[in-house]
């Protein structure tokens, strides 16, 4: 998906990269990652049409996954990304990606990454997870979300963006700290 647009991070002339948009259930990854694809020219990925129908199911029913079974999903979304990048996609995705680990084995996909770190008071958080309709991911689990969250705050890849705001602003807030921060 060759693109004339700038990339969000410094890599050689038509080298494919990647965007994780991470954050909380309910943080607006979804929207914003599908924003970001559409200004950069580049793929939309969903990392939640990952999961297999067992773990919809579970959190569906308000049972958070454990990291066990988070594993093979993260494995599938490296996998996806550097697939993606071997096809000279550049992609974004929205990823919870609330563990270190499961970030830096996106990283170990070989694929040139940023990671966009969205964040907000628990109590805006919870009041758009109340008001979305038809998502498989139970708002109990709000709690739990942020309990597993280890906040990315001393990795160098990553941008936070605060979400208190309209999409757009969100939007303009996220590609002004990529642009910033280019690495």
């Amino acid at each position: 998906m060759p693109t004339d647009k700038p990339a969000p991070l410094a890599v050689a002339a038509g080298q494919p990269w990647a965007l994780a948009v991470m954050g909380v259930s309910g943080s607006g990854k979804s929207t914003l990652a599908a924003a970001l694809a559409r200004h950069y020219g580049a793929l939309y990925l969903d990392a939640d049409d990952y999961h297999d129908a067992a773990a919809r199911a579970q959190m569906a029913r308000g049972v958070p996954l454990d990291d066990a079974q988070r594993a093979p999903w993260v494995a599938r979304l490296a996998d996806t990304l550097a697939a993606e990048a071997a096809a000279g996609r550049n992609t974004v995705l929205a990823f919870s990606g609330l563990r270190r680990e499961h970030r830096q084995r996106l990283r170990e996909s070989g694929v040139p990454m940023r990671f966009v770190f969205l964040h907000a008071s628990p109590a805006l958080i919870a009041a758009r997870l109340g008001a979305r309709a038809g998502h498989f991911m139970s708002p109990s689990l709000l709690d739990s979300q942020f309990e597993a969250l280890q906040p990315p705050t001393d990795e160098p890849d990553v941008v936070a963006v605060d979400i208190d705001g309209t999409p757009e602003q969100v939007l303009a807030r996220a590609i002004a700290a990529l642009e910033a921060e280019r690495l």
